[in-house]
């Protein structure tokens, strides 16, 4: 596993994480995750929702992008920003499968679909984010990109450190 920690960059932080396939993975990045979303100055449910957001997708890159290849690796990166009136974080999933297309993906409350066991991960992603964005990544694979989005000091009377 490969973990960096990018040097502050004006009121951007970043980390990321680089592993190879296996679930094994998914506690350590449960740990960062929170972290981070704790520094962006999110509560402890927006925290819980994101940590579901992320284990889906990692889960995702892994049985799905990678087919399980433990050859091929999943990268992960979470990004703090403070902007101006607000802060976010910003979570990129990504893996070197061969991607698909999102378009394609079948509608979980569809009746066709309301009893089967999966196919709800980017469905509950795009519940607990802001905003979503699955593209195939420029190497190969797939990249979802997520943000969650915190009010400033002020506006909600929860300080914004990022």
């Amino acid at each position: 596993m490969v973990f960096t920690r990018s040097m502050r960059s004006g009121h951007r932080h970043v980390v990321r994480l680089e592993f190879t396939s296996v679930l094994e993975m998914l506690d350590l990045v449960q740990i960062v995750g929170d972290h981070v979303a704790r520094q962006v100055g999110l509560d402890d449910d927006t925290i819980h929702w994101i940590g579901v957001a992320v284990r889906e997708s990692v889960i995702n890159a892994i049985k799905h992008g990678n087919q399980g290849d433990s050859a091929k690796r999943v990268f992960v990166e979470f990004e703090r920003a403070a902007l101006d009136t607000s802060a976010e974080l910003t979570i990129r999933v990504r893996d070197q499968g061969l991607g698909f297309d999102p378009s394609l993906l079948a509608d979980p409350l569809a009746p066709e679909n309301i009893l089967k066991s999966s196919g709800r991960g980017i469905f509950l992603i795009r519940n607990f984010m802001d905003d979503v964005q699955l593209v195939r990544a420029p190497g190969g694979g797939m990249e979802i990109c997520m943000i969650k989005r915190v009010e400033a000091a002020g506006a909600s009377g929860n300080p914004v450190s990022a």
